[in-house]
């Protein structure tokens, strides 16, 4: 798990105006830590630094799974090897926008994309569960084929679906924005399905071949390159 731990004792909070002030003690500090530490471990994705939102990146062109690549196909019919995937999820207020590319995918179709908590396995399946900003307590991480399908949580105020169609020489965007940042943790992938649009149904993420194409993601400072 990838992230920075604050123990400066002088500073509490983080403004928007991105200047620090802290007055808790550091026993409080310390105690914080260890629970936010704690639940952010609960996921495998990417955790980062509670008082500053970041940013998180992705861009790759698709291998052969399971090859040690950003980005990976399960479907080389849908999602061609070389085909590619470029995404920033950048925060914005208190909001996140999220902007997906894609080019060389199967063309004039649609497709749902999903954000999912690991980054990409060596199959299907390895990217775990959906990521969501408040986590469904029903969510079973021993089943990641199984999505949540209560609409509190499956939804895209909750998750982060950018689904896309792509045009007649397979290259589509799509943009979202959702009503939160990324402190604790953040998602570790983007994953492809083979639906037309995203949904919290069971039939959305039944299978593993349900999964298309995989793009891992990093968390990034907002604004470094």
């Amino acid at each position: 798990m990838w992230g920075t731990q604050w123990t400066d004792q002088n500073h509490s909070e983080y403004p928007k105006n991105g200047t620090i002030r802290w007055r808790a003690p550091l026993a409080v500090v310390a105690a914080g830590s260890a629970l936010l530490l704690s639940s952010a471990c609960a996921y495998s994705g990417l955790g980062v630094d509670r008082y500053a939102a970041f940013a998180v990146r992705g861009d790759g062109t698709l291998a052969a799974a399971p090859a040690a690549s950003p980005a990976v196909t399960y479907n080389p019919t849908l999602a061609p090897v070389g085909a590619h995937m470029k995404a920033t999820l950048n925060p914005s207020g208190d909001s996140t926008v999220a902007d997906l590319s894609v080019s060389g995918l199967a063309p004039n179709r649609g497709f749902s994309v999903i954000a999912h908590v690991n980054t990409c396995g060596g199959g299907p399946g390895g990217e775990g569960p959906r990521f969501q900003k408040r986590i469904d307590p029903a969510i079973d991480p021993a089943k990641p084929y199984v999505p949540s399908t209560n609409p509190e949580y499956a939804n895209p105020t909750n998750e982060i679906w950018l689904d896309v169609r792509t045009d007649s020489t397979g290259s589509g965007t799509s943009h979202a924005e959702v009503p939160f940042v990324f402190t604790d943790r953040g998602p570790g992938s983007l994953v492809v399905h083979d639906q037309q649009q995203s949904s919290p149904g069971t039939a959305q993420a039944a299978s593993s071949d349900d999964r298309v194409a995989c793009l891992s993601l990093r968390a990034t400072p907002y604004g470094a390159s």
